[in-house]
């Protein structure tokens, strides 16, 4: 008899899921200011979509828009009203994440986004030194969305990032790099991330500094980046721990699916019910009550099961 296994196997991260107030301001804010593109516009309601995202009676508009190869889905939650995100947000806060749109010339990125009435999180965008020789040459630079969702605009020198954003293109927003999420201890979130869902460690760095301060809008910010990949191409995971400042606020534990700052990430994964199985032993927090099997044509996958990981950020798995 073979032994089971003890590993998820995170295949591939299929899209970005982000809670908004109203899903025409926020279509009109990434199509125009980012050049994502629509691809889809449904309306979803019932048991099984309230089982999913833990939200009783929960009807939900879902716009899905496209970066390259990488999907994000808005959803608004239109008879359930979520709270919004905290104004005075930092991103050693734990409940910051973003995610990292890479650009191929950042000066026009820049110019084209500050065009846009939005709210910087850094001072113009930042180049990371030479002494950081995981990072050293990468640029970038953070700003919100209309609900106050974190984005980060990057660029790769030609010896860093994956080979797919060297590729010539004549887009300006490439794709979607990575989703960025504030974790209180590292070795805990791997225990999760690497041990638990099977993602590979790509790498690492400590970045601190005038620049990362300047970048995160944070005094003497000094945190401790590990990059993960899951084992198909697709956008990864970055755990960001702040060393400094070391005041970041917990999530509360009443946050739900259908409150401002809840992003998700949807993970595929081979076999869900197995995944479940593992998750539910190793003592992980779900929203879901149970494998939601989906049988309409408007969900994109076939079964889905909502997660928390330690810092409650939220992981919905699914099998396609």
């Amino acid at each position: 008899m073979a032994p089971k296994p003890t590993v998820v196997s995170v295949q591939r991260i299929r899209a970005i899921g982000l809670t908004v107030t109203n899903t025409e301001r926020s279509k009109d804010f990434y199509t125009q200011v980012l050049d994502f593109e629509p691809v889809s516009d449904i309306t979803v309601e019932g048991q099984d979509y309230s089982d999913l995202e833990g939200v009783g009676e929960a009807k939900i508009r879902i716009v899905t828009l496209r970066l390259g190869d990488e999907l994000i889905e808005l959803m608004e939650y239109l008879n359930v009203e979520g709270k919004p995100i905290p104004r005075d947000s930092q991103s050693n806060d734990l409940w910051f994440q973003h995610m990292a749109i890479v650009v191929s010339d950042m000066d026009r990125a820049y110019a084209h986004v500050l065009s846009f009435s939005i709210e910087p999180i850094s001072v113009e965008p930042q180049t990371i030194p030479q002494d950081n020789e995981a990072s050293a040459g990468v640029r970038a630079f953070k700003f919100k969305d209309p609900d106050g969702h974190d984005l980060e605009i990057i660029w790769f020198p030609s010896d860093k990032g994956e080979d797919k954003w060297h590729q010539k293109t004549d887009r300006l927003f490439q794709g979607i790099d990575h989703s960025a999420i504030a974790v209180a201890n590292t070795e805990q979130s791997l225990q999760f991330y690497r041990d638990l869902l099977g993602m590979q460690v790509k790498g690492g760095s400590l970045n601190q500094g005038e620049t990362q301060a300047r970048l995160d809008g944070l005094p003497e910010a000094k945190v401790r980046v590990t990059p993960l990949r899951p084992t198909q191409p697709s956008l990864g995971i970055e755990l960001l721990e702040y060393i400094a400042p070391a005041n970041g606020r917990t999530m509360p534990s009443d946050w739900k699916s259908c409150d401002i700052a809840k992003v998700q990430l949807e993970l595929v994964v081979k076999d869900i019910e197995q995944a479940v199985d593992l998750l539910r032993q190793s003592g992980v927090e779900f929203v879901s009550p149970r494998i939601v099997q989906f049988t309409d044509s408007l969900c994109p996958y076939r079964q889905g099961c909502l997660v928390k990981d330690p810092n409650g950020h939220a992981m919905l798995l699914i099998a396609e």
